[in-house]
């Protein structure tokens, strides 16, 4: 793990007030109580809800954080991409405004204002997270490494906290493939990305998941030349594949160059520039490509390997702590929430869990985690959103999967706003919700309203029945709902429909 000063170079007022927020420089641990009733290990998203909640219950809590609160979200994830995808979705938009009748002069993105924007914007928001607010709250806050030292105790600072329950949320980082050569660059991380205070001419991007989507289209909008390299054929594999051409078929128009179904063979410095060779599929001609920065944005891994997880009595694997559907560890007393623990690595999952973590560790009670809808949104633009089961997932589960698609140039709203490409996909059974993906450039947004009809039990028919305002791009899930119930007016009966009519004639 990285200095705090890796973190929040360069030395700047707003990265200051960052640190005054989130490891203050004159902070002393407290002396600790004979017990706690909620001890927390990691001050990210899932350790940061599961202190307030549990201390705003009248529960005596402590949280151990041995770097940034905040954790990845605030520091060197959610918070700084959005920034920066923000600056870059204006100069798109500048760009694009010939198409709505509006001239604009020259489109020239200031890197140091926009990564200076991103910066203030991070310390603005960085007070929510901040040991200051836990400790009004009635959170003790340690800060130093953590290790368990018995199953019922931990150790941070010389200092022994002794507990009835804890919740492990020690969350991720970044991991590099195992390509000769790499370990011997200085590439860069979503940790240390938004360090840079100079526009790279070349970005070699490794990953053509969501985060290096996400950064590719930014930068290439910013100005840079891009280059994405991935194993799979196509970017986002995981995403429907429809979705997932529609997003490429954008990052190629921006200028960005695609290396896909390539296995990278080395990696080599040359001098302030970078050259990743590669060979694609079973050809053995080796090629290249070459960088002046090199982004690593494939793979994350646990971070277990320091907390003594042995003399808790809790197991763990390489994919993290290994809990059951209540989120409880191989220790009855110690729980885990967020991406410690969890296939699903957004911030809203972590907050989502370790509400569970609140109710089941100190409550006794029996929330599963398997019982939550989790949506998840890759913020490209267009953004691709997604909720629930894809249709051979539900397929798989015995489902008999019906599904509804709305092209958004069907949506009035995304017509005038010149955002027609992309749609809104609607998994059903017998009318009921089982998934939603949907492509447009708020999806992020127009997901919620699936995720909620999902969450409780809702139908395509209350979808068609709820008034959306008109003209928004929302309509898109009532058109669905339409469809659908248009599927029931079946020949039969529009027979009886029909004898109906001429009967009361």
């Amino acid at each position: 793990m990285a200095d705090h000063a890796t973190f929040v170079s360069p030395v700047d007022e707003a990265n200051l007030a960052l640190l005054r927020a989130v490891r203050p420089a004159e902070w002393v641990n407290p002396t600790p109580h004979a017990v706690y009733d909620l001890a927390v290990v990691g001050g990210g998203t899932a350790g940061l809800v599961s202190a307030m909640g549990a201390a705003g219950l009248g529960a005596r809590v402590a949280l151990v954080e041995r770097h940034l609160l905040g954790g990845d979200c605030l520091n060197v994830g959610c918070v700084p991409s959005k920034a920066i995808i923000r600056s870059a979705r204006a100069a798109a938009e500048a760009r694009r405004a010939l198409r709505l009748g509006v001239r604009v002069g020259a489109v020239e993105p200031d890197f140091g204002a926009i990564m200076r924007r991103m910066r203030e914007r991070r310390a603005g928001l960085s007070p929510n997270d901040s040991a200051r607010r836990l400790q009004a709250a009635g959170v003790h806050v340690f800060f130093g490494g953590a290790r368990f030292s018995s199953p019922r105790s931990l150790e941070v600072a010389g200092r022994v906290l002794r507990f009835n329950r804890a919740v492990i949320a020690t969350g991720g980082r970044p991991t590099a493939p195992p390509v000769p050569g790499l370990n011997d660059v200085s590439y860069l991380t979503n940790e240390t990305l938004f360090s840079l205070t100079e526009l790279p001419r070349h970005l070699l991007v490794v990953g053509g998941g969501p985060i290096g989507c996400e950064l590719a289209q930014a930068f290439a909008r910013f100005g840079s030349a891009v280059t994405v390299l991935d194993q799979a054929p196509h970017v986002l594999p995981r995403e429907d594949p429809d979705a997932a051409a529609i997003v490429q078929r954008r990052l190629v128009e921006e200028g960005i160059r695609l290396e896909l179904g390539v296995n990278l063979t080395s990696a080599v410095g040359e001098g302030d520039r970078f050259r990743l060779q590669f060979t694609r599929g079973a050809a053995s001609a080796v090629a290249g490509v070459s960088g002046d920065r090199l982004l690593i944005a494939a793979g994350r891994a646990p971070n277990i390997e320091e907390l003594g997880l042995d003399e808790a009595g809790v197991a763990a694997s390489p994919q993290g702590v290994v809990v059951n559907d209540r989120l409880q560890t191989s220790n009855r007393r110690i729980f885990a929430a967020g991406d410690v623990c969890s296939s699903f690595k957004f911030t809203h999952a972590a907050d989502a869990m370790a509400r569970i973590v609140i109710q089941n560790a100190l409550f006794y009670g029996r929330r599963r985690a398997s019982a939550l809808a989790i949506p998840w949104c890759t913020y490209t633009d267009p953004e691709v959103a997604h909720v629930g089961l894809y249709a051979d997932e539900a397929r798989s589960r015995g489902h008999h999967v019906q599904s509804v698609t709305v092209d958004f140039a069907d949506v009035d709203r995304a017509v005038l706003d010149e955002e027609p490409e992309g749609f809104a996909r609607l998994h059903h059974e017998r009318g009921r919700l089982l998934g939603c993906t949907i492509v447009a450039s708020h999806a992020g947004e127009l997901i919620a309203e699936a995720a909620f009809a999902l969450t409780h039990g809702r139908t395509l028919a209350d979808l068609s029945s709820t008034i959306h305002p008109y003209p928004t791009q929302a309509e898109a899930l009532r058109k669905a709902g339409d469809a659908y119930r248009r599927s029931l007016l079946t020949a039969r009966v529009r027979g009886l429909l029909e004898r109906y009519f001429r009967w009361t004639r």
